[in-house]
């Protein structure tokens, strides 16, 4: 049955929590606990002193050599350890950079063009949140650096920090499900790549020529979400925030903030170049120092400022990696289509919404969609064949599919970067003001596009 299904269950008791503000990670190891436990996963390794526990029924102990769910989810954590140390250089690179006065500078001269024009604020960042995806790949590393120093020029406007958040989540996202550049190069070959594998038949130009779609649907919910947050007034208080200037200091190009121009450019160059960002951020660091921008006496303080900043987000994607590696144990995604294939009976369009609703709740869980993609098409390619989809219903289906609950997850990059800035000063709650407006304002059109798109290719 499909609601006891190890991944139904162990998705519900996330966003429950979620929602009732448990912290986010420890909301991922009980939910991998919950998960782990609904598949029959071994809670207990066989000891002398928990062998008495193998009797009370619904506890099981692993036996010698098997992994319980605590080894799995801790086994699975390096699956984002890149990205977690990713994270945290990143973070001691945007510390070092406010702490230059390259950023207030930057977002002086942004808030004097965006000063009054609250509407035209949220969909400029929007924009250039879509840079960081394919022109400078530099993912969620630029919203540390410009959002914080730019929090009191929204307080002023009294601009509604959620408008912020579902722009910021566009731009981490639209760009790389459309554009083949950057991460999104990236994207659109772990999907052909993934369906081509599992029997499939596609090429690069049929996704290029189908995969607009989705980001024409966050188009709209960007749109519509925007207008609706943006034109209202939320007030927040002026509170301190990590590396601020203040108001009434002078910020030049002076020799610190040239160092720091010189580094970010670095830091660019070298993430096109290796699609590497700790080792962007390690050579960005050092370029301040060569250039005289820190001191060798001042890495602690951009360390400590970096784990402040970005630690919590590097943890909980650490975390997220072991949910998946729990999720996938299990088997029970396998179980989950086979259960919903009974329903499909024949029909493309029932079929197609029970897939994209399938790849909604495992992306939730597991919060990312580069690495929901190829579980996904695993399952998805044959019973698409099966059932004649077309070539390009198939890549919008495994795509979409992919994509759906990243934006909204409390465990997705795509969420936890917006709150990162936002939240600089306290005033930002994660679930309630990133993940839930998200959630609304990406997955239903995405959702709803994608059906409908697939249906038209059949």
């Amino acid at each position: 049955m499909i609601l006891t299904n190890p991944v139904v269950i162990s998705v519900i008791v996330l966003l429950a929590l979620s929602l009732l503000k448990v912290n986010v990670f420890i909301a991922l190891i009980i939910s991998a606990i919950v998960g782990g436990l609904a598949a029959g996963m071994p809670v207990f390794a066989v000891t002398e002193f928990f062998s008495p526990l193998a009797a009370i029924p619904g506890i099981t102990v692993a036996g010698s050599g098997e992994a319980t769910i605590i080894d799995t989810l801790v086994g699975g954590m390096g699956g984002n350890s890149g990205t977690a140390l990713s994270y945290v250089m990143l973070g001691a690179f945007a510390v070092a950079l406010a702490h230059s006065g390259l950023g207030t500078l930057l977002s002086r001269k942004l808030a004097k063009v965006l000063h009054g024009r609250r509407l035209f604020m949220v969909f400029a960042l929007a924009g250039i949140a879509c840079f960081s995806q394919n022109l400078i790949p530099i993912h969620i590393a630029f919203i540390p650096i410009l959002i914080p120093p730019l929090l009191k020029l929204m307080n002023s406007l009294k601009l509604d920090r959620r408008a912020v958040a579902v722009a910021l989540t566009f731009g981490l996202k639209a760009p790389y499900i459309a554009i083949p550049v950057g991460f999104g190069a990236i994207f659109r070959d772990i999907v052909v790549g993934a369906i081509n594998d599992n029997g499939g038949n596609v090429t690069q130009a049929q996704a290029s020529s189908v995969m607009w779609i989705g980001a024409l649907a966050m188009v709209i919910g960007l749109v519509v979400m925007g207008f609706f947050f943006g034109s209202k007034d939320r007030q927040y208080e002026d509170r301190p925030i990590i590396g601020e200037v203040d108001d009434d200091v002078e910020v030049t190009m002076n020799k610190e903030a040239w160092g720091a121009l010189i580094a970010a450019i670095v830091t660019a160059v070298v993430s096109i170049l290796t699609q590497s960002l700790p080792l962007a951020a390690l050579l960005g660091l050092v370029t301040m120092m060569l250039t005289g921008c820190i001191k060798i006496s001042q890495l602690d303080e951009m360390m400590n400022g970096g784990v402040a900043m970005m630690g919590f987000i590097a943890f909980v994607m650490l975390v997220a990696a072991g949910y998946g590696a729990v999720i996938r144990a299990t088997g029970a995604v396998d179980t989950l289509v086979e259960s919903a294939a009974v329903y499909m009976q024949g029909s493309k369009f029932i079929a197609a919404f029970v897939m994209l609703l399938i790849g909604l709740l495992v992306t939730m869980g597991i919060g990312s969609s580069f690495s929901t993609i190829p579980i996904l098409a695993a399952i998805y390619v044959p019973l698409c064949l099966r059932l004649d989809f077309s070539p390009a219903s198939i890549i919008l289906l495994v795509a979409i599919a992919g994509a759906l609950g990243d934006a909204g997850s409390p465990a997705s990059d795509s969420t936890l970067g917006p709150t990162s800035g936002l939240n600089a000063d306290g005033q930002h709650d994660h679930i309630w003001d990133t993940t839930v407006p998200t959630f609304i304002a990406f997955n239903i059109p995405l959702f709803i596009g994608g059906l409908i798109a697939t249906m038209i290719f059949g």
